[in-house]
């Protein structure tokens, strides 16, 4: 569906019409980059995507093609094209990719896991292939989020899904850095800058990587992260995305914690912890969205 522009476009702008969200993500994948660098992606049905033919050694390190990325990925681009002339200026498009880091772990290991043992034994083994690895994805990034800002995106997210199966030591030298050099390269183009590192504690490492706001997931306290962080950097989360399988009077109770946690003051941009499910009743969505919409002015 991400590959056909109109079909993601009309999957983007669809929420803002059901739920009136602030803010829209375009309909697209993290593993779009891998397999535009050359890697066979394969979808299984009940089992996600596959990559058969992963990425396990320095030969096939340099099979990885990360030239003209952005013409590979033209189809992203029309949909955003797309999506911002549907949206009429009402609400910021919001572009995105996957970490490097995150991006390797799937391309090493061919499919989700649980401890992705491959690629942390090529951390630990080899680690000057797995940063040749990582800066070649880090170079394939740049040029794609580069073009979702030339296409019309006003704001980019980077998402490190595995960042927090790293220690803090190895997630500071095999993901931040990288984030790091994305950034930097990113901030010419003016558009704000959003990390989010499932699992990853040190909130401050990532403030000092030069994004603009933090995303955050349900294990950490956000009234704590803005402390840590003594509000230099706007945060987003974080309420976790299986309260919303419970009921309007639990869903508000969370999210009145979350509120009440971050306190007074600007800088707090409500969002889910992670992903929500497929089988979330859009019910509680809306649920959500109306006592959010009600109650975060009484902070501000």
């Amino acid at each position: 569906m991400c590959k056909t522009p109109e079909l993601a476009s009309e999957v983007t702008v669809q929420p803002i019409e059901i739920f009136g969200f602030d803010a829209s993500i375009i309909f697209s994948d993290i593993l779009v980059i891998p397999e535009a660098m050359g890697l066979k992606l394969e979808m299984i049905e009940s089992k996600g995507p596959s990559f058969p033919n992963p990425v396990r050694n320095n030969d096939d390190i340099g099979k990885l093609d990360n030239t003209d990325i952005q013409q590979k990925l033209k189809y992203v681009y029309d949909a955003v094209k797309l999506t911002k002339e549907r949206l009429s200026s009402r609400v910021p498009l919001i572009g995105f990719s996957g970490a490097p880091w995150t991006l390797a772990a799937y391309m090493v290991e061919g499919k989700g896991s649980k401890n992705f043992e491959i690629i942390k034994s090529l951390i630990f083994k080899d680690p000057g292939s797995a940063h040749r690895l990582l800066n070649k994805i880090t170079d394939a990034v740049i040029e794609y989020l580069k073009g979702k800002v030339a296409a019309g995106c006003d704001a980019l997210q980077i998402f490190d899904t595995w960042g927090g199966m790293l220690s803090p030591y190895d997630f500071e030298e095999f993901s931040l850095r990288y984030i790091r050099k994305i950034i930097d390269s990113l901030k010419v183009t003016g558009v704000p800058l959003i990390v989010f590192a499932k699992g990853v504690k040190n909130i401050r490492s990532i403030a000092e990587s030069g994004c603009d706001v933090i995303g955050i997931d349900w294990t950490i306290d956000i009234g704590e992260a803005r402390k840590e962080i003594n509000s230099s950097k706007a945060l987003q989360g974080n309420l976790d995305p299986l309260v919303l399988m419970s009921n309007p009077e639990k869903i508000e109770t969370e999210a009145r914690r979350i509120l009440e946690s971050f306190g007074k003051g600007t800088g707090h941009i409500f969002n889910l912890g992670h992903g929500i499910l497929p089988s979330t009743p859009v019910e509680n969505v809306k649920a959500l969205v109306d006592f959010i919409k009600k109650e975060s002015g009484k902070n501000h």
